[in-house]
């Protein structure tokens, strides 16, 4: 037997799972657990979900506490939001105690903590995570899955983890992930806007989005390098122009400001830029990089 096989067989029989919660993601984190070939138990507050993952080998729990019952291995909770999580593991007590409760729901960083305490005070474990994957890709290398919380426990529960894709641990702060989640959504958000304003800007000149998508990927990765060189300024404590000065930038936002406004479409995003930049220009940084606005955003004493 080869290695990868002895490794395969290892993983399929190391633990079942328990699932908490049946969404688009949920079912999605069943799903691949079922084509990993690990026994999986699914609940579902609302029933009916659990249909195709039942014939995929899945077993339907009529409860939490059923789920629980039927399994050893890791909890995976997947619902709305930290009050459903609550709502569905605080009734069970004691019977969490000795086992890992791993929370994929999203949440804020200190609702993360709060969630970790409360597993504790019930002597579980506790993982937090976020997934940055849409749950098509789900069970596959390109998902990616953040989680904090202690070393040892997530350790132990990678070989059942990786059947959902490529598990990142980031820090025994229980809340890390959920930060993380938050910043790399602002992030995913940012270009999505500035790509719909920018298909609604050359829209009038009946350019069609998908054409226009093609050019905008492209630049989205060259963007990419300004963000590696950027984090090393902001780590660095230093804003050292070496691509375009704020006072470059300031004149380009003055044109797509002007762009907009005589295209007539909303301006209210690229003001917001040339107000970063305006802000920042105005404290005598004019010189400096792109990366000095990031001082706008800081919290200070």
């Amino acid at each position: 037997m080869t290695g990868n096989a002895a490794e395969a067989i290892d993983n399929a029989v190391e633990a079942d799972v328990a699932i908490l919660g049946l969404g688009l993601m949920g079912q999605a984190i069943a799903a691949a657990f079922l084509r990993a070939g690990r026994p999986t138990t699914v609940w579902n507050r609302t029933p009916g979900k659990a249909g195709d993952l039942i014939t995929q080998g899945a077993r339907s729990a009529p409860s939490p506490a059923a789920a629980l019952s039927a399994t050893t291995g890791p909890v995976i909770v997947c619902l709305k939001d930290h009050e459903a999580v609550q709502s569905v593991l605080a009734p069970l007590g004691e019977a969490l105690s000795g086992r890992t409760v791993v929370n994929l729901t999203s949440s804020t960083s200190d609702q993360a903590r709060e969630a970790a305490a409360r597993a504790g005070a019930h002597g579980a474990a506790y993982l937090d995570g976020a997934i940055m994957a849409v749950p098509q890709s789900m069970g596959g290398p390109e998902a990616v899955l953040l989680h904090s919380g202690d070393q040892q426990v997530f350790d132990k529960h990678l070989p059942v983890l990786r059947d959902l894709g490529t598990c990142l641990h980031i820090g025994t702060d229980p809340g890390l992930a959920a930060l993380h989640d938050v910043a790399l959504l602002n992030v995913m958000w940012g270009v999505l806007n500035s790509f719909l304003h920018g298909a609604a800007l050359v829209g009038t000149a009946h350019v069609p989005a998908s054409r226009f998508a093609v050019l905008a990927n492209q630049w989205i990765l060259s963007v990419t390098e300004f963000v590696s060189a950027y984090a090393e300024q902001v780590d660095a404590g230093t804003a050292v122009a070496q691509d375009a000065s704020l006072d470059t930038h300031a004149a380009a936002m003055d044109h797509l400001v002007q762009e907009s406004e005589a295209a007539g479409i909303d301006v209210s995003l690229p003001r917001f830029f040339r107000g970063l930049v305006a802000d920042t220009v105005a404290k005598g940084r004019g010189g400096d990089s792109y990366a000095a606005v990031a001082d706008r955003f800081r919290a200070h004493p």
